[in-house]
């Protein structure tokens, strides 16, 4: 904290109402102010005293009373600190709309809020960066300062892509507007993610399924330009399931990617979504990862939930996020982004959801290598992702609603970097701008009540035992996988056919891989008592060890 910067802050004249000052005051301490609040109902001179004898760089008042009144206190309370005002001294005023409009009107206060400013945008002024002021120079255009820039709240995230181009572009514009989010993730349709480079084996008969049709460069162009506006949100979108580094190279120059999205077992001939059988694909994500690391962009892998999705044992979760991160570590990320969606499968009970996403934490936090700056060579910092449970809203849409702000006030347990909000509307339709809009300010509201203040939920015992268990029982999948590897193999977590070998054979297992052609399906899994998700006998229903499941598989050592 810097004692030099002092605010000085009150409720004015007969105003009671302090909640306002508070919260104030509260982002003026995160933003390194020394802080001085003289509470409710506190007179003119008081306040003017307060500030000499604190040498107070900036005056805070507040009045959310009668707009006449209000007018005439604010008059006085100018006249009053003429002196300090032509001393340099700043004055900014809270209240309500009508209060706010006659304070305008008096021309004396440097800046006013009357309640509808995003939290960012009073954070942002007391960092000295009025955003109401600024173009797109306010607001960083890169993942990492942008993170550190909106601190102590996370950025936020939401997917959009509307089956025109021109719904598209109306809806991106209307959402940077709206200045409720900070990464809008472009979801493109199928054949764009597969065939961009390929119009001969594009199906018209597909356009817009799944997304947005965009079909060239300029497309991506124009939709980037529509995001120009507002707080100027970061783009990001899928990283494809072909041609990998032409649809990335296509993606920095046309939208200056804010990171790339990268599978490990995902997104090729073993979900149905691209040509590449599974050690191929591997290969390939494995030079994206390169890529992207080579040119210090941020990289995720959406790998874990891929699993959970499936209904893998919360083991297999855990396992998938050692192995992204152990992988995107290996091929040269310095900026990764652990990203952890709740609710997969959607059964889980809170406490085992978040016992299980703190194992994945513990996992990977000995790999970080912190280095000195963006871009430091062997560098690897780890960012913490959230989301909601892509499955998990129920179809009603008030229910929804209320899911969608319990789960990210959840969330907030982990102190994300980011939250990745899937909108409420995702069980019903593809989300509109007015959907992400809404989705995006109730889950901002659930964040500014956990940042405020929130329980350490961590710190539940139930919660703490099982992630004991889930770190114990990783170890085993772990040893398994490299009990599998070849001897010539150096490194088994990251050699393609190991993996691969890992997936066919059933150490890494899902039930949703039954009757495919490249994954195992043997294994089965029941929400126990807890509200954890667990591997099962399929004769009797009793949970199974992870070395009693691996036991199992066909070809394991008796």
């Amino acid at each position: 904290m810097d004692d030099s910067k002092t605010v000085v802050a009150a409720a004015l004249g007969e105003c009671v109402h302090v909640a306002g000052v508070m919260n104030f005051l509260r982002l003026a301490e995160s933003a390194g102010w020394r802080t001085v609040f003289l509470g409710p109902a506190v007179p003119v001179e008081r306040v003017l005293e307060a500030a000499r004898a604190e040498g107070a760089a900036l005056v805070g008042v507040s009045y959310r009373l009668t707009p006449e009144t209000g007018e005439r206190l604010l008059v006085e309370f100018a006249e009053a600190a003429d002196d300090l005002h032509s001393a340099g001294i700043r004055f900014a005023f809270g209240g309500t709309p009508p209060v706010a409009a006659r304070a305008r009107a008096i021309g004396f206060f440097e800046q006013i809020f009357d309640g509808s400013e995003p939290t960012e945008s009073v954070l942002a002024y007391l960092k000295g960066q009025p955003l109401d002021q600024a173009g797109v120079s306010a607001y960083p255009q890169a993942t990492i300062e942008r993170i550190g820039w909106k601190a102590p709240y996370p950025l936020i995230r939401h997917h959009f892509g509307l089956p025109t181009m021109a719904e598209t572009l109306a809806g991106i514009a209307a959402i940077a507007e709206a200045r409720v989010l900070d990464v809008i993730s472009l979801g493109i349709d199928q054949d764009a993610q597969e065939n961009f480079f390929h119009p001969q084996r594009q199906d018209p008969r597909r356009t817009g399924a799944g997304g947005v049709p965009v079909r060239s460069a300029d497309d991506y162009r124009s939709l980037y330009a529509a995001s120009r506006r507002g707080n100027y949100p970061l783009l990001r979108t899928y990283s494809g399931t072909d041609d990998f580094i032409r649809l990335a190279e296509m993606y920095v120059e046309t939208l200056n990617i804010a990171w790339a999205a990268v599978p490990l077992f995902w997104f090729n001939a073993m979900d149905g979504r691209g040509p590449h059988d599974l050690e191929s694909s591997i290969r390939e994500h494995q030079k994206l990862m390169a890529w992207y690391g080579s040119r210090s962009i941020p990289v995720e892998l959406n790998e874990p939930h891929h699993w959970g999705m499936r209904d893998a044992p919360d083991v297999i979760f855990v396992v998938a996020a050692y192995l992204s991160a152990y992988n995107a570590r290996a091929f040269g990320v310095g900026d990764y982004l652990a990203q952890m969606m709740f609710n997969s499968p959607p059964g889980l009970s809170d406490a085992m959801d978040l016992a299980k996403m703190l194992a994945a934490l513990e996992m990977i936090a000995p790999l970080s290598l912190p280095g000195k700056g963006a871009g430091d060579e062997g560098a690897f910092r780890i960012y913490r992702q959230t989301r909601v449970g892509l499955l998990s809203h129920p179809l009603d849409p008030e229910a929804a609603r209320g899911h969608l702000a319990a789960a990210t006030y959840l969330q907030m347990a982990l102190k994300p970097d980011i939250v990745h909000v899937v909108g409420h509307t995702e069980a019903h339709h593809a989300a509109t701008a007015e959907d992400v809009i809404a989705a995006c300010t109730v889950a901002r509201r659930a964040i500014e009540n956990a940042v405020g203040g929130m329980p350490d939920m961590t710190l539940d015992p139930r919660v703490q035992a099982r992630k004991r268990e889930l770190l114990a029982e990783a170890q085993v999948t772990l040893d398994a996988i490299r009990a599998q590897a070849k001897p010539q193999v150096a490194d088994p977590f990251i050699d393609p056919a190991t993996l691969a070998g890992a997936v066919t054979s059933g150490i890494l297992d899902a039930p949703h891989l039954r009757n495919n052609g490249y994954g195992c399906g043997q294994v089965v899994t029941r929400i126990d008592r807890r509200g954890a998700c667990v591997a099962v006998d399929v004769r009797s229903g009793e949970p199974l060890t992870e070395a009693e499941r691996l036991a199992g598989l066909p070809g394991a050592q008796r």
